[in-house]
């Protein structure tokens, strides 16, 4: 295994610094890694910073990141098999769940995502819609989801072994 040293890694060769982009450390060190636009060893633009607690977003670059996501079991006693900014999921009844956030989103016009899966016990496949719960409206502390499947032309409430919700903002 070998070990570089370096304080900044530029990819890109062009003479215009804006194409360029550079892996660096301040020059007096603060325990961040930044990427950016422009030379090393010159100043760059800054587009993230890097620390033991994560990536912030700088300047004007966007960045849509995922500030919670779950993957659960929605089957007897619910339980988190892992998670990112999820405290707790509240098991209301029959497909019907509230995932609970550890810190509070700035406010509820969030997107969510749901994914989830269930075996009824038959050799049928049964196609599992999973979103947000018909009349509760997300929160900044939580967001209520519902699991159905269509049986007979109708919409029929159930229990998902696998369920997956994240949230983007």
């Amino acid at each position: 295994m070998s070990t570089v040293n370096a304080k900044n890694f530029q990819v890109g060769t062009s003479g215009t610094a804006a194409q360029n982009l550079t892996w660096y450390q301040p020059s007096t060190p603060d325990g961040t890694i930044r990427l950016g636009v422009g030379n090393a060893g010159a100043t760059s633009s800054d587009a993230l910073v890097a620390t033991s607690a994560g990536i912030t977003q700088q300047g004007g670059y966007p960045s849509f990141t995922c500030r919670a996501w779950v993957n659960f079991n929605g089957t007897g006693t619910v339980a988190i098999r892992a998670s990112g900014n999820v405290s707790s999921i509240t098991d209301n009844g029959t497909g019907d769940y509230t995932v609970n956030f550890t810190t509070a989103m700035s406010d509820a016009n969030y997107n969510y995502v749901c994914a989830g899966s269930v075996n009824d016990g038959t050799a049928n496949n049964l196609t599992l819609f999973v979103g947000g719960y018909r009349g509760a409206s997300p929160t900044t502390t939580a967001l209520r989801i519902s699991t159905t499947y269509v049986t007979s032309g109708a919409y029929a409430s159930i229990d998902s072994g696998i369920v997956n919700v994240a949230i983007f903002r």
